[in-house]
């Protein structure tokens, strides 16, 4: 019986080890290189015990094996996956999250990007669970298809971004870009800023020549003099303005009303309330500390960002802190924002936004009141 049993098992246990691609390294060479008969004592043992296991009418008791429950709880524990920008750097800065979440086994891990649509790529493809972007990036996004979901808005700051032109450029007013190059980030909330700004101003979108470049290398396109203006936000707007000495044509004020969003996954604001809860009340408490001591955000941002003191008290200075509910106000703006730009042929589909809302009662399991 057990040589029946061996002739049954030695080739099944090879075709195992076949279809699960095991490498056969030192110790397995030394395995099939052992005489027949040494595999034979160990595969005869291996069926003796199951034999005598199989045959024996005592019931099997899970024991809990200590290394498997720290193997379940190491799964349990979760991380957060944060996007961050440099506007948004403070959230990481001063550690509120990690403080916040550490006692209940979550960690934080963070990622830089340079503007919000490449945050919201991240995002699409699974690499980040949340993140802050402007009113322009999730209306692009949705329009591609990514699955995101609104959680909370902030605070309108419209004096914290602009449109810069050289400091002895011969353009003095909006209209004077019509046949210009203007470089801005696409789908980003420097493009809406210039889309409301030439409306405003009587020209069209197609009256200037649009320059698709991050902030990064639109600033150095700027300083080429490859393009003619730049729409940028702080602090890129703050720290351009001291090096480049950069003039100011028309900020936000008067034109922007709406402020950004914090964006999650679905699966991930479904699948963690309390999480997110704790989240968003970290977001907030911090953005109502950051109201009340503007001097001492410019002095943590200023050496992290590697910009001057009293350029970071201006950035500070200028914005507006303060988290905002998702309501039907704050819809009906995002809508208006998606309708702007499909009815610019720069989106390829009408969007519904609310498609990417959660409904009252959710938001009402996390959302603080303001």
């Amino acid at each position: 019986m057990i040589n029946q049993i061996f002739r049954r098992l030695i080739p099944k246990w090879i075709s195992l080890i076949k279809f699960r691609n095991i490498p056969f390294n030192n110790q397995h060479k030394l395995f099939f290189s052992s005489p027949l008969p040494t595999v034979g004592a160990f595969v005869t043992g291996l069926c003796l015990s199951l034999l005598f296991a199989a045959c024996s009418s005592t019931p099997t008791v899970n024991v809990p094996n200590p290394s498997a429950t720290s193997v379940a709880n190491s799964a349990s524990s979760k991380v957060v996956r944060f996007g961050y920008q440099k506007s948004t750097i403070l959230l990481r800065t001063k550690g509120v999250l990690e403080k916040r979440l550490a006692p209940e086994g979550i960690t934080v891990k963070w990622t830089e990007f340079q503007a919000g649509p490449q945050l919201l790529e991240a995002m699409n493809v699974g690499s980040i669970d949340i993140g802050p972007v402007g009113e322009s990036p999730p209306i692009f996004a949705q329009a591609a298809g990514t699955s995101l979901t609104y959680v909370i808005g902030t605070a309108a700051t419209p004096a914290s971004s602009a449109i810069l032109v050289p400091q002895n450029s011969q353009i003095q007013k909006v209209t004077d870009l019509k046949g210009k190059r203007v470089a801005f980030q696409k789908g980003s909330s420097a493009h809406l800023l210039l889309v409301q700004a030439l409306e405003k101003a009587g020209l069209k979108y197609t009256d200037i020549e649009p320059k698709y470049l991050a902030p990064a290398d639109a600033r150095a396109a700027f300083v080429k003099g490859s393009v003619d203006a730049w729409v940028i936000w702080d602090p890129f707007y703050a720290a351009a303005q001291e090096a480049t000495k950069a003039r100011v044509l028309i900020d936000g004020t008067g034109i922007n009303k709406q402020g950004g969003y914090y964006l999650m996954t679905r699966k991930f604001v479904t699948e963690n309330t309390q999480t997110v809860k704790a989240i968003v009340e970290e977001i907030k408490n911090l953005e109502e500390w950051s109201k009340q001591n503007r001097e001492e955000v410019a002095k943590t941002l200023a050496p992290v960002l590697g910009i001057d003191l009293e350029t970071m008290k201006k950035a500070t200075n200028r914005r507006t802190f303060g988290i905002v509910p998702i309501d039907d106000n704050l819809i009906n703006l995002q809508q208006g924002v998606a309708d702007t730009y499909y009815k610019l042929k720069l989106i390829p589909k009408q969007i519904n936004v609310k498609d990417a809302m959660l409904t009252k009662e959710e938001y009402a399991a996390f959302s603080p009141k303001t």
